[in-house]
């Protein structure tokens, strides 16, 4: 896309070749293999190797935990160029970063720090992060699985629903009620009682591993209660920020790719003798299009540099999550229309981000919650 407002200018070099090598590997490994995956619904785990290699998991840790030590621009500049390919790609590394990685990082013991982050950096650990429930979504305190103390550790009971990377993780970051409140669990693959099922049928997101976590009297130690959640569900909520901006960034990602191809392809699709660029309505729609975009990118520098600074609120990243998504969404939508019949191709690519962006535009917080967040903060009255 057009760098129309010369937005380079604000990133370093580090952070321009952060966004050049993932764009890279998007192109040379990712769209070769992605509409197959998309459309035989199955992850492509082949990746997995090639992105920690690239650094993308544990991204901002500290090098003694596998990370890299890299600024929040870059983490968004990644997630950015990774939903260029495709939501799935993103909203695996985004789990494994924000969800799994995040919590362990701020909330675990020093020893759980050393167990499973540099394997997780190598992606040689995979997690999950369990909080949705089948009867318990946009109000999380609702949950119903519990966490029941017995000697030396710990029984959960319950489920958790719509997880990324459920059947494919070795270890998932799970939230549940104790005596003392919601407090957050590593729980390893493998136990008596932990199983998982994979979510068929789904219409988007189908690149992406999306399951459930069981729990029937599964006994975990001591040692799988991460020490800093003290507070409960306010730490698990932590996590969905961490998350949230990375979707912001990425869905900005998948709105870019569909504006590039709908451009390319009025600009070469002809009818009436003349491409289908030089009609009135045509330009019209591209150019809401650039502008949503770029509006979005300029948010997402923003919110990035008061990350960075240590600066940055919940309220404002909701605000980055439901304006992309819904942003990105729209795009689509104007781009699978613009491409006409040949819009629901898979060879075309806009259809698939589309699907995507519909379960985008939902996870991480629905655009109502993200409404209502920002509404109580302007106005201090809770609306739910």
């Amino acid at each position: 896309m057009e760098d129309f407002l010369f937005l380079d200018s604000l990133f370093s070099d580090d952070e321009k070749l952060v966004r050049t090598t993932f764009r890279k590997f998007v192109e040379a490994e990712v769209m070769p293999c992605i509409t197959q995956a998309f459309e035989d619904a199955q992850f492509p785990s082949h990746l997995v190797k090639h992105l920690a290699e690239l650094g993308a998991l544990g991204m901002t840790l500290p090098k003694k935990y596998g990370g890299t030590e890299a600024n929040s621009l870059s983490y968004g500049l990644m997630c950015q160029e990774l939903e260029r390919g495709d939501s799935a790609l993103r909203s695996f590394v985004s789990v494994q970063n924000s969800l799994c990685m995040f919590p362990i990082f701020r909330f675990g013991s020093e020893a759980q720090k050393k167990r499973f982050l540099p394997k997780m950096a190598k992606g040689e650990l995979i997690g999950c992060f369990g909080l949705t429930e089948p009867n318990s979504g946009s109000d999380p305190a609702s949950m119903s699985m519990t966490a029941t103390k017995i000697k030396n550790g710990y029984r959960l009971s319950g489920s958790k629903t719509w997880i990324t990377n459920a059947a494919i993780s070795d270890l998932a970051v799970v939230w549940a009620k104790t005596e003392d409140g919601i407090r957050g669990f590593v729980v390893e693959k493998g136990l008596k009682g932990f199983s998982t099922t994979e979510t068929k049928h789904k219409l988007s997101m189908r690149a992406s591993s999306t399951g459930e976590l069981l729990f029937d009297d599964c006994e975990v130690s001591e040692q799988a209660l991460l020490p800093g959640t003290g507070e409960g569900l306010a730490y698990a909520l932590k996590c969905l920020t961490e998350a949230r901006y990375g979707i912001a960034w990425g869905a900005t990602g998948a709105g870019m790719a569909c504006y590039d191809i709908a451009l390319r392809y009025t600009q070469e699709r002809e009818q009436f003798a003349k491409p289908l660029a030089a009609n009135q309505l045509v330009q019209k729609d591209l150019v809401n299009m650039l502008s949503s975009l770029v509006r979005n990118q300029l948010l997402n520098i923003q919110l990035g540099r008061l990350k960075d600074q240590g600066k940055i609120n919940f309220a404002q990243v909701s605000m980055g999550k439901m304006t992309s998504s819904r942003d990105a969404l729209e795009v689509a939508r104007i781009a699978r229309n613009l491409l006409g019949a040949n819009g629901i191709s898979l060879e075309y690519h806009v259809i698939r981000h589309m699907a995507n962006l519909e379960t985008v535009f939902t996870y991480e917080g629905t655009d109502n919650i993200h409404h209502l967040i920002i509404g109580k903060h302007i106005t201090g009255l809770e609306a739910f």
